[in-house]
């Protein structure tokens, strides 16, 4: 008996489920965007919770709400000081958005939004520009000097600014890689090992009792996966607040 194994890589295939077209543009609705519309319902609804019934005893919602907000605002606070203030409501959405994001695609069957390069590298393009937009507005042309440090002889002036522009770009792309990265090869890993104890059990005699050893492991990697998932949506939040932060001062 054959056994077939779906490909580990399957899982991140885009699935048109509403194809809607306007001229040339595809607005088809997709798994992703279905998934990123549950996750907006679902962190609302989260938030709804945790305002309902507001105790000085915190319940349960509102004891994790809690707890995620003085997360978000501690690295707020540290990385940003008073100026971050106004940037808060941005960044507790952000880190909001992506934890639910990491941590909805552990569920089997469903769809990991940061698995895919054209989602996290867009979503870092955008908060580079607006970052930029942002340094622009507070320092005017003096933004510029991010790119040229103090008292530098002038002949080594243009590869100075050559390399401090380029590895100024290079954050969008370390940004946006290390989120697809962890997240793809996470669940590429998960979906291997499953799929290698699920042909051990079909084939059968002792193979079949050793399926035990991968799915041991497989339980271990799950548990290692969720704690990367809460991991890389922090890490992307405070990356995006240290970037931040670079603009405001001119580090």
């Amino acid at each position: 008996m054959i056994n077939f194994v779906n490909s580990p890589l399957e899982q991140f295939e885009i699935v048109t489920i509403l194809p809607i077209y306007f001229y040339t543009f595809n607005l088809s609705v997709t798994n992703s965007t279905l998934l990123m519309l549950f996750i907006i319902t679902i962190s609302t609804l989260w938030i709804s919770l945790s305002f309902h019934k507001v105790n000085i005893l915190p319940n349960f919602w509102q004891l994790i709400y809690e707890e995620f907000y003085d997360l978000t605002s501690g690295i707020v606070q540290e990385n940003l000081n008073d100026k971050g203030e106004i940037y808060f409501p941005f960044i507790f959405s952000l880190h909001l958005f992506l934890l639910f994001s990491n941590l909805l695609g552990m569920i089997p069957y469903s769809f990991t939004v940061t698995s895919h390069i054209a989602f996290t590298f867009g979503l870092s393009l955008a908060i580079f520009i607006g970052i930029n937009i942002i340094g622009i507005k507070t320092h005017g042309i003096n933004f510029f000097s991010l790119f040229l440090p103090r008292n530098v002889p002038l002949i080594i002036v243009p590869l100075l600014i050559t390399i401090e522009f380029l590895s100024y770009i290079v954050k969008v792309f370390t940004l946006a890689i290390r989120l697809f990265a962890n997240m793809t090869s996470g669940h590429t890993l998960l979906k291997i090992i499953a799929g290698f104890a699920w042909t051990m059990l079909m084939s059968g005699g002792l193979l079949a009792f050793l399926h035990l050893i991968p799915l041991s492991l497989l339980f271990i990697l799950i548990g290692l996966e969720l704690a990367i998932a809460i991991l890389q949506a922090y890490v992307f939040t405070l990356l995006t607040c240290i970037y931040l932060n670079d603009v405001l001062n001119l580090h």
